[in-house]
């Protein structure tokens, strides 16, 4: 896998909106300026890309827009870095106008870049995976630099800096000491209002198997991962995916850590179960490792979705380790998808055994 080089100062990082607008409406413009201001304070220069604040409606009917925004920020030999502005639910239709475009492939494979965000960008990360760029499913503009409290959350922003050269190396995730509920209310009238926050004394909770396993981070959003394979959500959407062989083969899913985490739609259990169950139906759960299976945001269901994952699974032998902080729930971590980790229930940290970054 390729990797990019950690962000210098004085870098130039493309913020772009692939999948839902929302960075360009005037509601939420308080969040826009306030991570620009920490980018800033981390030493990076933020550049909004042409068609990023243009907004929902516009973006919704031109994917393709989108997608020039990625292409050109990968031309750019200025900018090293790329920041999804937040998810959505159509990032698969930038899919054409990337993978049918030789220079944006080329590109890619040339000169890698940082690239994070969560959620719908699963699927930039598969598509990156395909490429074979190493992605950080990490922190978004709008939910983590633009987070309106006085500060990022303290967890989320120590492994932010690991994008940067001058922070300490990243060697190893463990979990954070607490979790924070959702807001109701995103408006400017929040802005310095904290959010609700919990003491987290569970820790990482290893559900079954093996208490050490080891593997390459693959996976993202089940959500996302679902509308992938089935026609529920977007009919045309599987169609798209399998004619670019975005969803990983079972062969690259073969001694894989499957990442999973849930959405903020914060699906029943057996909207969960259904999920779950597709992605065994492929055979998924038969090559891979072990799975990480995210923090449930406000931790709705919390108990109840360990059940159906072990219930589904219906194999004690597969490592599951639960309630590891990525993906909708926060504070958030980076996971540094296609590297090898090796698993440590019992000394509760997920050990990288290569660098995630070139630097």
């Amino acid at each position: 896998m390729l990797k990019a080089n950690r962000l210098e100062k004085g870098d130039k990082v493309a913020i772009v909106s692939l999948s839902r607008g929302l960075l360009g409406e005037s509601f939420v413009q308080h969040n826009l300026t306030i991570g620009i201001k920490r980018l800033r304070e981390f030493g990076l220069e933020p550049v909004c890309m042409e068609n990023s604040l243009k907004g929902i409606d516009y973006l919704e009917k031109n994917p393709n827009k989108r997608a020039d925004d990625l292409i050109q920020a990968f031309r750019d030999d200025s900018i090293k870095g790329i920041i999804c502005a937040i998810g959505g639910d159509d990032t698969y239709k930038t899919l054409p106008y990337l993978l049918e475009n030789k220079e944006f492939i080329e590109l890619v494979k040339t000169k890698p870049k940082v690239f994070t965000g969560f959620s719908d960008t699963t699927i930039n990360h598969l598509m990156f995976y395909k490429l074979g760029l190493t992605t950080y499913y990490g922190m978004s503009l709008i939910p983590d630099l633009g987070e309106i409290s006085d500060n990022m959350l303290s967890y989320t922003e120590s492994h932010f800096k690991y994008y940067l050269a001058d922070s300490n190396e990243y060697k190893k995730i463990t979990p954070s000491e607490y979790w924070y509920e959702e807001r109701q209310d995103f408006s400017a009238n929040s802005i310095g209002v904290e959010r609700i926050c919990h003491p987290d004394p569970k820790g990482y909770e290893l559900l079954q198997g093996q208490p050490i396993f080891e593997g390459r981070l693959l996976g993202g959003c089940i959500d996302s991962l679902y509308d992938m394979l089935t026609p529920d959500t977007h009919p045309n959407e599987p169609g798209i995916i399998n004619k670019y062989g975005v969803f990983p083969s079972l062969e690259s899913w073969t001694n894989k850590i499957l990442v999973l985490e849930t959405s903020e739609v914060k699906e029943n259990p057996e909207v969960l179960r259904k999920m779950l169950l597709k992605l065994k139906e492929i055979g998924v759960f038969n090559v891979i490792n072990g799975i990480l299976f995210g923090k449930p945001q406000d931790e709705i269901f919390y108990d109840d979705y360990k059940d159906i994952v072990i219930e589904v699974i219906d194999d004690d032998s597969l490592p599951i380790l639960y309630n590891v902080n990525f993906g909708h729930a926060t504070p958030r971590c980076v996971l540094p998808l296609g590297i090898k980790v090796r698993v440590n229930a019992t000394n509760q940290e997920i050990t990288f055994l290569e660098a995630p970054f070139s630097n």
